[in-house]
């Protein structure tokens, strides 16, 4: 018997977050691509660790039923580390929402069933979720605390209430954060924590896309007009889902870290503001 920890989405930040913290473990890393899960298990597992690669499609119950199976049956889930996810360049409308949103609030829910004591895990969101107006109150308490099976049929998820793929994009990571603070109240009364991490843009095969693609202007003016003028490594991230995840985090649980290098501050009150565009 092994303590389990899994590992949604074969990419960069996944990645380094179980390099840092899960040595020890059996790691269990699903992506809806087998060859991507593949990859990173094979470097993982030249440099110690215990990784097995599955498929695993994040927009299906059943799919995340059968990857927290796969994990139990070698030992109890202790460590929950959800990486997966469409960006606004790569998925329609629905795509989005069906995996970012519906399918986050899926595997939050399901793992949080069955997390071990002293258990914890750490969602991926985006500093994208940042930028959007306010929600009413309600509108938040719907995100946060819907059914999961009704999530998709709330008003503001509808088609006509949706401008674009970022808008989908940023209501995604917004629910994620909302969806984070009600989950880790049911998580709580299993003795265990659940956080977010909200990253800007992180330096990764995608995004280096993305910076050559046609929104590539629009990405390095946002990494060059923040506070700490560049992107983000994924190490980055992995320090803060570090410190979440490990005992010195003890009494945080329920909240999002922002880790953008300040874009959205300057987004804000800084030379990123629309006005100053």
């Amino acid at each position: 018997m092994k303590d389990v920890m899994l590992v949604t989405g074969a990419g960069q930040i996944s990645m380094a977050i179980a390099r840092r913290i899960g040595y020890g473990k059996k790691i269990i890393l699903g992506d809806k691509r087998i060859e991507n899960a593949q990859t990173v298990a094979k470097i993982m597992n030249e440099a110690g660790y215990d990784v097995e690669p599955i498929e695993m499609d994040l927009s299906s119950r059943t799919s995340i039923c059968a990857m927290i199976a796969k994990g139990q049956s070698y030992g109890p889930i202790t460590m929950l580390v959800n990486g997966a996810g469409v960006s606004p360049s790569q998925a329609p409308i629905e795509a989005i929402l069906k995996v970012d949103l519906y399918g986050t609030a899926v595997l939050l829910e399901e793992v949080g069933k069955v997390i071990a004591k002293g258990g914890c895990g750490v969602t991926i969101s985006s500093q994208s979720g940042w930028r959007m107006p306010q929600l009413t109150a309600e509108e938040d308490r719907q995100l946060a605390t819907a059914p999961t099976e009704e999530l998709l049929n709330l008003p503001l998820l509808q088609p006509e209430n949706i401008r674009d793929t970022l808008h989908a994009y940023q209501l995604a990571k917004r629910c994620n954060e909302k969806r984070v603070m009600a989950e880790c109240v049911k998580w709580g009364e299993r003795g265990a924590r659940l956080n977010d991490i909200a990253p800007g843009i992180v330096v990764t095969p995608l995004a280096i896309d993305e910076f050559n693609g046609p929104r590539g202007d629009f990405y390095k003016n946002m990494f060059a007009k923040c506070p700490a003028g560049r992107p983000a490594t994924a190490d980055e991230i992995a320090n803060v889902a570090e410190l979440l995840m490990s005992d010195r985090g003890a009494f945080i649980t329920g909240t999002t870290v922002l880790i953008d290098g300040g874009a959205t501050a300057s987004y804000y009150y800084g030379p990123l503001q629309p006005t100053a565009e």
